[in-house]
């Protein structure tokens, strides 16, 4: 209720009360008044600056896995959605429930899982596609470990993880497995300190949604001379129209009906060595390049250590659906 009505719902409650109320009226009415004025200077007026555009935005339902590019995407607390494809949604693990990553295995890279019809179809080079259906209820539930938090996902069966097993070449059994809705996300905060208590990821790193702009990649390529594509950064929003590193400086941001809360930069590991186009690990560049110019400020070594600092980690602070062509708002207050 607004402080108005709320003080004339006060004087006329009850007949009998008036001439109680009357002088009390007049105090209430000057309360309302210091408060709506303390208000005003307390609740800056909200500025919104285009700072960009939406360029690509890309899903990447397996983790490790290769993007895929869509148009529009619901961007969901857990991170961003298109049809049935959520984001880092499908995991691959070993036998014994530990992740997989292209850490260790850099040809994952190359390998696409898409959702059509209810169901997942996995494709990699000179491979047969194989097709399972997304929902399995009748399969084990598996207890997995991702960067030392336990989390379940539901085996996809015993076709997909030979066909994992075909496709990488490997003496080890591998299993995919998937994130259902009824089942326990993590804390981002157990792997990321600076992210809120309440905030909860499936299978990435840390946050729900990472950000780059193209600038950013263009300038680190010119200090190598060569062409690096966003896909090798695994971002999930693309922002053209602006200069080099200045999502930075982005706080808070809205994309269409989306509201998105910088956390913290990230932090960037040797899996930014492996390349999206042949799924081979170099383990130095563009690392050895990022670590010259794009190092944490010291106050920042207890949260950064040695990772060279490339795109953004944001929460989401509304949901919403976001599309390619979208302006970008810096939010300001």
């Amino acid at each position: 209720m607004e402080p108005k009505e709320a003080v004339k719902a006060a004087l006329s409650h009850n007949n009998k009360f008036k001439p109680l109320l009357v002088g009390g009226a007049a105090a209430a009415a000057a309360a309302v008044v210091a408060l709506g004025v303390g208000y005003k200077y307390w609740r800056k007026p909200e500025t919104r600056v285009r700072v960009g555009v939406v360029s690509q935005l890309l899903v990447h339902p397996l983790k490790s896995g290769k993007a895929v590019s869509v148009p529009l995407a619901e961007c969901l607390t857990k991170g961003l959605k298109c049809g049935q494809m959520q984001d880092r949604h499908w995991l691959v693990v070993t036998e014994d429930g530990h992740m997989v990553t292209g850490r260790q295995e850099p040809r994952l890279v190359l390998v696409s899982l898409t959702c059509e019809g209810g169901q997942a179809c996995l494709n990699g080079p000179d491979m047969t596609e194989m097709r399972f259906p997304i929902g399995q209820p009748d399969n084990a539930v598996v207890d997995c470990r991702v960067f030392g938090a336990d989390i379940q996902g539901r085996d996809c069966g015993d076709e997909a993880s030979r066909w994992l097993v075909r496709y990488l070449k490997g003496e080890k059994t591998f299993r995919l497995v998937h994130f259902e809705p009824h089942m326990r996300a993590r804390r981002a905060v157990d792997a990321e300190p600076l992210f809120s208590p309440n905030e909860e990821v499936v299978y990435p790193d840390c946050g729900p949604v990472m950000l780059l702009s193209e600038a950013s990649v263009k300038h680190l390529s010119g200090k190598l001379d060569k062409d690096l594509t966003v896909e090798r950064f695994r971002p999930n929003i693309v922002i053209g129209d602006c200069e080099a590193y200045d999502e930075d400086s982005w706080e808070e941001i809205q994309i269409g009906s989306v509201r998105l809360r910088r956390v913290m930069s990230c932090g960037r590991c040797v899996f930014t060595t492996v390349d999206p186009e042949t799924g081979i690990i170099n383990r130095k560049e563009p690392l050895e390049t990022l670590k010259s110019y794009r190092l944490c400020k010291p106050d920042e070594k207890h949260i950064y250590k040695s990772a060279p600092l490339f795109g953004q980690l944001l929460s989401v602070e509304k949901t919403g659906v976001m599309q390619v062509g979208d302006d970008v708002f810096k939010i300001s207050r």
